[in-house]
């Protein structure tokens, strides 16, 4: 497999460093190179072409959110946002603004790693805890608008994919469940989120959890 071509955008000097450490002693990837804010970010993007861009929310000059905005609108490459617990209506623009997923930063280097690989393979990532708070969120939201989840035109299996999904499993753990192959787990996601116009499974276990698409 090719290295995994990765930016690191933080503020912190730490979580930069930490990072980069981590994952420059992995055959698997290689840094192409850190920005302390937004700004930074969108330029190395543009100039370098990574792969995957690990990316903080609160930074100066330009935040996260609105960076995500500009590196995937122009196609800079995938976005994975790094959140502490108390960033769940800003993780929620983030996505919204086209991030594959999010990362709580008190993970271990291995975890690190495979949400990387995770993104770079095309699947949206999620932290069960986080994914918890911004469904609460969103019942909340949903109880004052109304609306609901329609499962109306799916298949049975469809259906099991979507709940498996929103019970956080990663596509091996919904082939273990289901007994089928992770490349038929990955088509049934791609063909649902194509029916709902959703860009990341994330969203898709949002709406099945409250009704409401993020």
């Amino acid at each position: 497999m090719d290295r995994i071509k990765v930016i690191i955008a933080d503020d912190s000097d730490f979580v930069r460093d930490g990072m980069k450490i981590i994952l420059e002693v992995d055959e698997d990837f290689e840094v192409l190179g850190c920005a302390a804010n937004g700004r930074e970010a969108v330029r190395l993007a543009k100039e370098t072409h990574p792969d995957v861009i690990l990316m903080d929310i609160q930074m100066p000059e330009m935040d996260g959110i609105e960076a995500t905005k500009l590196i995937v609108e122009r196609d800079l490459g995938k976005v994975l946002i790094l959140t502490t617990f108390d960033d769940d209506q800003l993780v929620q623009k983030a996505l919204q603004n086209g991030a594959k997923g999010y990362l709580i930063k008190n993970h271990t280097p291995e975890h690190l790693k495979q949400m990387i690989k995770s993104v770079y393979q095309g699947t949206g990532v999620m932290e069960e805890k986080m994914l918890e708070s911004l469904a609460k969120g969103a019942i909340s939201g949903a109880k004052e608008f109304g609306g609901g989840f329609d499962a109306s035109g799916y298949s049975e299996r469809e259906l099991e994919i979507i709940k498996a999904v929103a019970d956080g499993l990663s596509n091996k753990e919904i082939a273990a469940r289901l007994y089928i192959s992770e490349g038929t787990v990955k088509n049934y996601i791609t063909t649902i989120l194509s029916k709902e116009n959703l860009s990341h499974r994330t969203a898709l276990a949002v709406y099945y959890l409250t009704g409401k698409k993020a």
